[in-house]
């Protein structure tokens, strides 16, 4: 977690570049946390089995959670939401996804009715007006998606991370999700630096948007790059002055 946000990695980053090479530092810790991490994905499949997904925003979080999965041969389900306004580079994950690991990832889309309903009576970026509105397209492109994807499941897992902001400074690794589900976030206790360390050493596939200076990446509309010494999440929905979350990690 950062209250001194000048201490965050890219808060003396030249104004383009490479994410590994700003950000990737491995620490003695890592090797342990590692090891914690796959031991929590390793519980979960046997707790759960069939009942546990891997809620993907392919974020490098998330890509880190999945080469885990994969890497170990876990028999654990990867969902992902595709929201109709995502980056072209976030898409282009998915079939890199299948090359490198052999699966595909299972996408969950909005209901096509109501999204055009919305925009017919809204406009296409209804989401500048008003917190409201912004909030009711999350709903249809996110939460209603994200609710079909947990249908039947009894657990999921996230690439939330303390340090990602203060409203996440206390996820726990396993918690309940306040729906009857167990959520998930295994590298809860990890820094940016050590998520970018990993995709470093095992070469895993990410969003170049991330390059760009945009560590947290929604919906193209909702995301800008963040500027020198601003929160982790500050580009999400940045017009606003909001705790910077669609409802998808809501408590309750």
């Amino acid at each position: 977690m950062s209250d001194g946000v000048s201490s965050l990695p890219w808060a003396a980053a030249p104004a383009a570049g490479n994410a590994i090479a700003l950000y990737a530092k491995w620490t003695p810790a890592l090797d342990v946390k590692i090891a914690a991490a796959l031991q929590r994905l390793r519980d979960a499949n046997i707790q759960h089995g069939d009942g546990l997904v891997q809620s993907s925003s392919l974020g490098v979080e998330d890509m880190v959670i999945t080469d885990l999965i994969a890497r170990t041969g876990l028999p654990i389900d990867i969902a992902t939401l595709d929201t109709g306004r995502l980056h072209a580079e976030t898409l282009a994950l998915l079939p890199r996804i299948q090359a490198r690991y052999g699966f595909e990832v299972q996408v969950f889309k909005p209901v096509a009715d109501a999204v055009i309903q919305f925009v017919a009576r809204e406009g296409e970026d209804a989401m500048y007006r008003s917190m409201e509105l912004r909030k009711a397209c999350c709903g249809l492109r996110k939460l209603e998606p994200l609710a079909r994807m947990l249908k039947g499941r009894s657990a999921w897992i996230t690439g939330l991370r303390r340090e990602q902001s203060g409203a996440r400074g206390d996820v726990a690794f396993d918690e309940d999700d306040g729906n009857s589900r167990r959520k998930l976030s295994p590298i809860a206790d990890w820094s940016w630096a050590e998520v970018w360390a990993y995709v470093e050493k095992h070469d895993v596939p990410y969003n170049p948007l991330h390059d760009q200076f945009m560590p947290s990446i929604g919906c193209a509309p909702c995301t800008r790059a963040i500027a020198v010494g601003e929160d982790f999440r500050a580009g999400r929905w940045w017009w606003e002055d909001s705790s910077k979350e669609c409802g998808l990690h809501a408590k309750g």
